[in-house]
């Protein structure tokens, strides 16, 4: 990173500047680093408050390959849980074993994002890349002509000019916004029904687990060895308040087959949230000089566990495109950036939108309906090739040319 004070406003140089601190944003900062690829990375919030987020915990296998390969894989390695496969029960007594090692040969890893956005900050802090805090009113310029990113940082305007712009922020993030409404297509679909989390310090079960009940999903899922995640789905009305820990702990119980709830260790929760379920896209993922990665361009419903491991995809496709372009000074992967990771994005969304038809209750199903979910899940029990296909989904989509 360059300055220049030509104006009165101070003027910043890059290559990428990349608009969000989270795990992607600080992915694709660490990956092009290690390229020699200039980079800065704007966050609206402390590193504190980015550190403190807590998030998804499943890591599919080609995203554990992809942390190792940028070099943050020593703690994850250490520490994380690898399954070979996830657990399903439905009506308080069938259960089943996506068997993701028996028919992909693929296994994942428990880790919580927190820890990856950890692992990755440390990691960037290490090679000194520029990672602005506490920015504010971020805007996007010229994307079409000669791209800048204007902020506020201390009080003080500045500007940062750039050759590229990944748009990393989320979902309520600026960088979707700039794209122009003519060229923008959005797809939405936002589910009336919530899942209350709960983190606490008690041994997890061993194996994750989804249980499709009559009262409504839950989810048994884990961070470490002393650190448990579990959920229920909830009205979206609720809030947390109407969630004492004794209320969330029996209804928690109560949607498990008894062999298995028995076995759930309860305590104190540590932290307790309501987060609301959509599936969401827009296209394309690609307007002149802006990328938008992540949950800027996509959001997946948590069941399935693929908003994380969609998002690093993202990083992997625009990290490769960024490469060739200085390396090579070749613009083919970057000019097909967004039709392949849309092709992916796709095929994950009606994945998480399936598993989360099949598991949850929705308000106005009838008891037909409840029948004929359990009916689904009989018959992908009772045939390899319904199973193997399922393992396939929740084993992760294949990247396009990884490795």
């Amino acid at each position: 990173m360059t300055q220049t004070h030509k104006t009165q406003t101070p003027v910043l140089k890059t290559q990428v500047a990349i608009i969000g601190g989270g795990p992607s944003g600080m992915l694709l900062s660490l990956l092009l680093s290690k390229e020699g690829i200039d980079n800065v990375v704007l966050e609206r919030s402390s590193r504190d408050h980015v550190l403190a987020r807590i998030r998804a915990g499943v890591l599919e296998w080609g995203s554990v390959e992809l942390l190792r390969r940028a070099g943050v894989g020593a703690r994850m390695d250490r520490d994380g849980h690898v399954h070979n496969g996830t657990r399903v029960a439905w009506q308080g007594e069938h259960t089943m074993l996506i068997d993701s090692k028996k028919w992909t040969g693929k296994s994942f890893m428990a880790y919580g994002q927190s820890y990856v956005t950890e692992d990755l900050y440390a990691a960037v802090s290490e090679i000194e890349t520029p990672v602005l805090h506490d920015v504010s009113d971020v805007q996007l310029h010229e994307l079409t002509g000669a791209s800048h990113v204007t902020f506020v940082q201390d009080g003080v305007a500045q500007r940062l000019d750039c050759d590229f712009i990944a748009g990393c922020d989320g979902f309520h993030g600026v960088s979707r916004q700039a794209i122009p409404a003519s060229v923008q297509k959005n797809y939405e679909k936002v589910y009336p029904f919530g899942w209350l989390g709960v983190l606490s310090e008690t041994p997890p079960l061993p194996d994750l687990w989804y249980v499709q009940h009559e009262r409504g999903f839950a989810l048994a899922s884990q961070r470490s060895a002393m650190l448990s995640r579990y959920y229920v789905q909830c009205p979206i009305t609720d809030r947390v308040e109407d969630w004492s820990d004794e209320r969330f702990w029996n209804e928690l119980i109560a949607r498990f087959p008894p062999e298995i709830g028995s076995a759930i260790i309860t305590g104190p929760s540590i932290e307790k949230s309501i987060a609301p379920l959509r599936s969401f896209v827009t296209e394309p993922m690609r307007y002149g000089a802006l990328f938008l990665c992540g949950d800027a361009a996509h959001i997946v419903p948590p069941t399935g566990a693929k908003g994380l491991n969609l998002a690093l995809s993202d990083v992997y496709y625009l990290w490769r495109g960024l490469t060739q372009h200085y390396q090579q000074g070749s613009d083919t992967l970057l000019d097909r950036y967004s039709e392949v990771a849309l092709d992916r994005v796709w095929k994950t969304e009606r994945f998480s939108w399936w598993m989360t038809s099949l598991l949850h209750v929705f308000p106005e199903q009838s008891s037909f309906d409840h029948r004929t979910q359990a009916a689904e899940l009989n018959s992908i029990l009772a045939s390899e090739h319904a199973q193997a296909w399922l393992a396939e989904q929740y084993a992760g989509f294949p990247v396009e040319d990884w490795g």
